[in-house]
């Protein structure tokens, strides 16, 4: 009976910071159904539906995490040491940077200072996470992977409710620093996926996160700039290329079990449906418009069966497993 009762505090001792990644889908979801209706002229309900979801997970998840930190510390300084959950801590600024994409349009008085934060939060996590990378200990190629971007693509979300904000030098550093990194990043990556030995099974879903940086860049380029450019359009294709890459990897995905790094699939898969739509209505270009719709009916598709597959692993208590 004591190890019965005890079973809940277990569970919450191994919940995992890489639940945020669920967060950043659902955000990204909003955005991409915003991006939809805005280019086809749509009622904005499916978004307000997404939206109110949204936080509504987002607001379930760091609760579960602040209780875990509040009585494991502990295990939350074990995962900021573990060489890829690290990744994950900057996933908690990015979901903030999108909370306030999204309510900016209509409550830009709450919008303001959850950028504010987010952006704060963004800033300190990624340079704490990139001085653990360079200064405290050696890395195996094996504990690198496409998880790593996740900092690098906190930088370029900056920018893309920052100038709307008047934030625009600011916006300017993050975005310097995202591209900067993700540069870098990109290189040992490729270098580690090429070179090293393949990616553990449940790793494998991250390869989609090499999409996210370029499509992300490809947005806020745009605020920043006010047109699309070259620079941006070469932006956008690589998000395609690097769509493609991963789709070469189909048969590899198709034949693992679920786990939670599933979810790795969602963000970007909406980023690039939103720079689809946003290049479509700069270009006039009704081919990247329904590119943008593909693959937003591809996003509703995933998302739907990764919460179904999620709730499925909380009620055969899958998830918050120790390692």
């Amino acid at each position: 009976m004591e190890q019965t009762a005890d079973l809940p505090n277990q569970r919450l001792e191994h919940y995992p910071v890489t639940f945020f990644a669920i967060g950043m889908g659902m955000l990204g979801l909003t955005l991409a159904l915003h991006a939809a209706e805005v280019a086809f002229a749509l009622s904005a309900m499916a978004s307000h539906i997404a939206l109110a979801l949204s936080l509504l997970t987002l607001a379930v998840v760091s609760l579960g995490y602040l209780l875990k930190a509040l009585r494991h510390p502990n295990a939350v300084a074990e995962e900021w040491h573990h060489p890829i959950r690290i990744a994950f801590f900057p996933a908690i600024s990015i979901s903030l940077l999108l909370t306030s994409i999204a309510l900016m349009a209509e409550f830009p008085g709450i919008a303001r200072p959850v950028w504010i934060v987010g952006t704060a939060l963004q800033g300190v996590l990624a340079l704490s996470v990139i001085a653990s990378w360079i200064g405290h200990r050696p890395f195996k190629p094996g504990q690198l992977t496409p998880a790593w971007f996740i900092p690098a693509v906190g930088n370029v979300i900056v920018p893309i409710a920052g100038v709307h904000l008047g934030y625009t030098e600011i916006s300017w550093l993050f975005y310097s620093a995202g591209l900067m990194f993700w540069i870098v990043l990109l290189t040992l990556v490729m270098n580690r996926l090429m070179f090293h030995d393949p990616l553990p099974g449940k790793m494998v879903p991250t390869l989609m996160i090499l999409v996210a940086p370029p499509s992300v860049a490809f947005i806020s380029w745009v605020q920043l700039t006010g047109e699309a450019g070259s620079f941006g359009h070469i932006l956008l294709n690589l998000g395609y290329v690097f769509t493609l890459l991963v789709v070469t990897q189909i048969g590899k995905l198709v034949k693992l079990p679920f786990a939670m790094s599933w979810w790795a699939l969602s963000f970007p898969i909406a980023s690039l449906s939103i720079a689809s739509f946003r290049y479509g209505n700069i270009a006039q270009s009704d081919a990247h418009l329904m590119i943008g719709a593909g693959l937003l009916a591809l996003l509703l598709a995933v998302v739907a069966g990764l919460i179904l597959r999620t709730l499925l692993a909380i009620s055969r208590s899958e998830i918050c497993l120790p390692e």
